[in-house]
C-alpha cells in the first residue's frame, strides 16, 4: 500500500520526515492535521497517535510515530541514500547532532509549549518571544560549536546530507520565522544553505505542502 503521512506544514518534526522521504525519493499521500486548529485532538486522529502529535507515517501495515524513530525506520527500509553513516563513530556523531536539536531545542519551543505560555501562564507575545529566542539561540550556539569541533564537510557530517541535516533545516526555518538572531552561526548557516540548494529539501519545505498557509 502507498505510504500515508499525517503532517502539518509548520511542524518541525513532520518537516524532518518529509525531507527524509524526499531524499529517498519515496512518494506518499499527505494528510493534513492542522495543529493550530486543534485537529490533533479530534477523535479521528486521536486513534492514530496516543500523544496527539504529528508526524504519523502509515507504512507496511504499521503506524509509526516520533520523527527520529521514523527516519531510522526509513533508513533501514530504504538504505540508499543513507541518513546515518556506516561507522559507529559517525553514527554517534549524527545522532548526537540530531538530538541536540530534537531533544534540547525543539521541545522547549514547539506549538503546545508556546500556547501554554500565552494561554495558561498568560505571558504576552513579547515574553513568549523572549523565551523562544533565548532557548533557540542558546541551543544553536551549542550546535555551532559541535560543527566547528570536527573536520568540515558540506553538510553536518561530511559531503552527503544525513539525519542531522533533516533535523537542522526545520529548526532554522522556525528560527527565521521568529526572527532569532543567527549572527555568528557561520558553519550552521553554511550547512543550511547547502541543504536548501538540494531539490529534496526544497520539495519538503512548508511552502510546498498542500496545507500551506502564508
Amino acid at each position: 500500500m502507498r505510504m500515508k503521512l499525517y503532517s502539518y506544514f509548520r511542524s518541525s518534526a513532520s518537516f524532518r520526515v518529509r525531507i527524509a522521504l524526499a531524499l529517498k525519493s519515496q512518494s506518499y499521500d499527505y494528510v493534513s492535521v492542522h495543529l493550530a486548529k486543534g485537529q490533533q485532538f479530534q477523535d479521528e486522529f486521536a486513534t492514530l497517535s496516543a500523544d496527539a502529535l504529528v508526524p504519523v507515517l502509515e507504512i507496511d501495515g504499521l503506524r509509526l510515530t516520533q520523527s527520529m524513530a521514523i527516519m531510522e525506520y526509513l533508513d533501514d527500509k530504504f538504505p540508499q541514500p543513507a541518513l546515518l553513516p556506516s561507522d559507529a563513530a559517525g553514527k554517534h556523531r549524527v545522532r548526537a547532532l540530531s538530538q541536540s536539536i530534537a531533544c534540547e531545542i525543539h521541545p522547549l519551543n514547539n506549538l503546545r509549549v508556546l500556547k501554554y505560555l500565552t494561554g495558561t501562564l498568560k505571558l504576552d507575545e513579547d515574553a513568549k518571544n523572549t523565551w523562544y529566542h533565548h532557548w533557540v539561540r542558546q541551543g544553536l550556539e551549542a550546535f555551532e560549536k559541535q560543527l566547528q569541533s570536527s573536520p568540515e564537510g558540506k553538510f553536518c557530517h561530511g559531503d552527503q546530507p544525513s539525519m542531522a541535516d533533516c533535523v537542522l533545516v526545520p529548526q532554522i526555518f522556525n528560527a527565521q520565522r521568529f526572527k532569532v538572531d543567527l549572527n555568528g552561526l557561520s558553519r550552521t548557516l553554511q550547512v543550511f544553505e547547502a541543504c536548501m540548494a538540494l531539490p529534496a529539501f526544497q520539495a519538503a519545505q512548508p511552502s510546498a505542502c498542500p496545507d500551506f498557509e502564508a
